[in-house]
């Protein structure tokens, strides 16, 4: 797989079930035209990477309930998160967790996504 150019932030146990290949589901607020490898991002460092294949949705949280073995979110949470509004699935594929967590020097305004052009992995 080729090396991502840009990472996701996800915390942690998230990010660690993606690497991992337990979940294969994001759920974020919005879908996303980026598809294939992205990096995953946690506590400063790009711990693997998986692709995006596609988007599922838009979803209520109750019915999110019912695949809660793709996205392993709480029930409690995925209410709070959507607020009343609809949520979307990221398909994520192929996982690979790195052997060694690449350090990623933080930034201003990072929120979502971060530029992994400049790393050298």
């Amino acid at each position: 797989m080729e090396k991502p150019k840009r990472g996701l932030i996800v915390r942690e146990p998230y990010a660690s079930l993606i690497v991992d290949g337990k979940k294969t589901w994001e759920i974020r607020k919005h879908p996303t035209r980026i598809r294939g490898p992205i990096g995953i991002v946690t506590k400063g460092k790009l711990i693997g990477q998986v692709e995006i294949t596609g988007v599922q949705g838009p979803f209520s949280a109750e019915e999110l309930l019912a695949y809660r073995d793709r996205h392993h979110a709480d029930p409690e949470f995925l209410f709070e998160y959507a607020s009343g509004k609809p949520l979307w699935a990221w398909v994520l594929k192929n996982p690979v967790r790195y052997e060694k967590p690449i350090p990623v020097p933080p930034k201003k305004g990072r929120m979502m996504w971060v530029d992994l052009s400049e790393l050298d992995f």
